[in-house]
């Protein structure tokens, strides 16, 4: 299995959990991250230690890069797998997917890389190098149907993810995590250092506009706690490992942009979708997505339901604008009722199983 972010941990881990349900022989190795770890994979290479973004960041880490992707071929020729399931993380999977094939390994792709956003030219190579492909966005299926590829949608992920976990109070979270007792607003600045250090201080310059709450930052899994530090401040807190437990208990969030916007949303919290990158990064980006809104909760419900504020409109006025008016009625009302339609479109839950299922059946064939 090969994952290259947090969010393709969290669901190789459940897909992990899944297979075993359906083979308890099975056994498991590869890239990805503490949560896959923790369900039994032996992980040759974390993912905070191989992922880079933006256009100008991937140049200048080419040569890792591909070195990485050198270290992932020897390792799958000398292990010899049944199958490899590629997570997201297309740049990297799909070379690997290449070579995977050659060696005649099965080899399945778990979560659609965003083909439909930009370089939808990669569906010819998905076509040739993937032997089964498992998408998890409504509107994906549509998209591989123009291009005559058969895939299976077999629902999100996250939904299961949210209803599996322990669920915490209010009061709880606030005494586990020393918190006051003012309503909670979620930072969450993404999972890379580069997010985190370019977004975060933004997202922070509007603390002192609302005295009445405090705002609790989710460090990303895999990142040391010492890079938070230099951004605590009075009313600002932040916490480790409990994304999920925050979203529960928090009155709005501020998001940057990625499967967090999703997350917030399926938890019922109204947010504001906040993204800044190098402006190399965006005005290569500009020109080559061809999308008309970045968060997938807008992208899936095919509307403006949550704010985006993007590259040079996301400023201190903008966020407190925004922030203020997810605060207040009518805008949560209207965005909670959009969610709840969401929830339907997502196709309920089992993802994780279905998945499985339909490895374990193809293998069986």
């Amino acid at each position: 299995m090969v994952a290259g972010e947090a969010s393709g941990d969290l669901h190789g881990a459940h897909l992990i959990q899944a297979l075993r349900a359906c083979d308890p022989e099975a056994e498991f190795r590869g890239w990805g991250g503490d949560l896959m770890k923790a369900e039994g994979m032996y992980v040759l290479r974390h993912y905070r230690d191989t992922t880079v973004m933006g256009f100008a960041e991937v140049l200048r880490k080419l040569p890792e890069i591909l070195k990485n992707v050198s270290r992932c071929k020897k390792d799958l020729a000398a292990y010899r797998p049944d199958a490899i399931i590629l997570i997201d993380y297309p740049g990297f999977n799909l070379r690997v997917a290449a070579y995977a094939q050659r060696l005649g390994i099965k080899t399945y792709y778990y979560i659609s890389p965003q083909v439909w956003a930009w370089k939808a030219n990669r569906v010819h190579a998905i076509k040739r190098r993937v032997n089964r492909l498992f998408v998890t966005l409504p509107f994906e299926k549509a998209f591989y149907e123009r291009y005559d590829y058969a895939v299976d949608f077999v629902g999100h992920p996250l939904l299961d993810a949210i209803e599996n976990r322990k669920p915490i109070s209010p009061r709880g979270f606030t005494a586990r995590n020393r918190l006051g007792d003012n309503p909670l607003i979620a930072l969450l600045p993404g999972s890379r250092r580069q997010e985190i250090d370019t977004i975060l201080p933004l997202l922070l310059s509007v603390v002192g506009d609302f005295p009445n709450h405090q705002f609790v930052i989710a460090a990303a899994p895999g990142q040391k706690p010492e890079l938070y530090e230099r951004f605590l401040q009075p009313r600002v807190a932040v916490v480790a490992d409990q994304t999920y437990d925050l979203l529960s208990v928090s009155q709005a969030a501020l998001v940057t942009s990625g499967t967090a916007t999703l997350e917030a949303a399926l938890f019922d919290v109204p947010e504001v979708v906040c993204y800044k990158t190098s402006w190399f990064s965006y005005a290569i980006g500009k020109r080559l997505v061809k999308l008309k809104y970045i968060s997938l909760v807008n992208l899936i419900l095919e509307q403006a339901v949550v704010k985006e504020l993007i590259q040079g409109e996301l400023t201190k006025k903008n966020i407190r604008a925004q922030l203020q008016k997810i605060l207040q009625q009518p805008k949560r009302a209207r965005m909670q009722n959009a969610f709840a339609e969401l929830r339907r479109k997502l196709g309920g839950r089992g993802a994780s199983m279905r998945t499985a299922r339909l490895i374990q059946a193809d293998l069986d064939s």
